[in-house]
């Protein structure tokens, strides 16, 4: 599937100002407290560690996948625009 760059950039600057706070600071990492629901849901091994990275689960992949192809796939856009009434 091809993906959509403009369509990732616009949601990751919706997740970084979802998580800002002090008017607009915003960490890089994402969020514990996402990140260790997704862990609890058995999509990403432990992200409590000194790892500077997480490990996607086969369930979590499966499911991460599905997600970037209904929300950044190209076909779904053409999808979505021959579906509309404009």
């Amino acid at each position: 599937m091809e993906y959509d760059d403009k369509l990732i950039e616009d949601a990751v600057l919706a997740l970084l100002t979802t998580f800002s706070f002090d008017n607009g600071n915003a960490w890089k990492g994402f969020d514990f407290e996402v990140m260790n629901r997704l862990h609890e849901q058995g999509f990403i091994t432990d992200p409590v560690n000194r790892n500077k990275s997480i490990w996607l689960t086969a369930g979590g992949l499966e499911r991460g996948r599905e997600i970037a192809d209904r929300l950044f796939g190209v076909r779904a856009q053409v999808e979505c625009v021959s579906g509309s009434d404009i």
